[in-house]
């Protein structure tokens, strides 16, 4: 590989940078009870975190309890419940949305090797913006893509306008995350596609979506993208 190529990671937010199955359930319950619905659960919302809010709720609608179909105004309705619970619970102090172990080293080598890193997530900005604030990685990031301008994931237009914004070839772009959406999304815009382990779809799952390798801990990152990059399809 040219030493010069830009080099641009992008990252997954829940599940993949922080812990936030546990407050994203809490606030799924709540506003599919508050519109007289069954509550999805862990189990189940687990499996929709990283899609745009809107596709999350008709998918768990359409899957848990009595198979509904939500029209557009009730899908409103309830983003609009879910948005309003987790505001609530982000106010309250013992709120909590752990990062995974070793994210702050990992970030700082991407740093000194002059990789560039961005966000893609399923997160409203304003959610992506408190996330980041808590943790002090406000800085961290050179491009940061979410549902607000963008059509759910699995679709490519995150990663593509990350690649706009930075310059990168997609030769030279890799999307880490923890679930299957991602693994298409970064398959579909001509990236690499890296899954971790520790979040919330399974390694059978993210294998089946097209991932090119799962890590299992964060500092195994960059030895993976240096051993995919080096491969004929990475070379400029």
């Amino acid at each position: 590989m040219t030493t010069d190529a830009l080099r641009l990671v992008v990252f997954d937010c829940d599940g993949t940078l922080v812990d936030s199955q546990h407050a994203i359930t809490h606030c799924m319950d709540h506003a599919f009870a508050a519109h007289g619905l069954a509550t999805p659960g862990l189990d189940h919302t687990r499996t929709i975190i990283g899609l745009s809010l809107p596709e999350a709720i008709a998918t768990l609608a359409l899957h848990v309890g009595h198979n509904v179909v939500l029209e557009d105004h009730r899908i409103e309705a309830i983003t609009n419940s879910y948005k309003s619970a987790f505001f609530e619970l982000r106010q309250t102090p013992d709120f909590h949305e752990p990062l995974y172990p070793g994210v702050v080293d990992v970030m700082d080598h991407l740093d000194r090797r002059g990789w560039l890193a961005g966000v893609a997530t399923g997160k409203a900005r304003r959610g992506l913006d408190a996330v980041l604030a808590r943790n002090n990685l406000e800085k961290r990031f050179v491009t940061l893509q979410t549902c607000d301008n963008h059509p759910s994931k699995p679709h490519p237009s995150m990663l593509d306008a990350a690649m706009m914004e930075t310059g990168v070839d997609a030769r030279f772009g890799a999307m880490v995350g923890d679930t299957s959406f991602d693994m298409a999304m970064g398959r579909a815009a001509g990236m690499l596609s890296i899954g971790v382990s520790w979040g919330y779809h399974d390694v059978e799952t993210l294998t089946a979506a097209g991932a090119h390798a799962v890590i299992d801990h964060f500092d195994q990152l960059p030895a993976m993208l240096d051993e995919l990059w080096d491969e004929n399809r990475y070379v400029a």
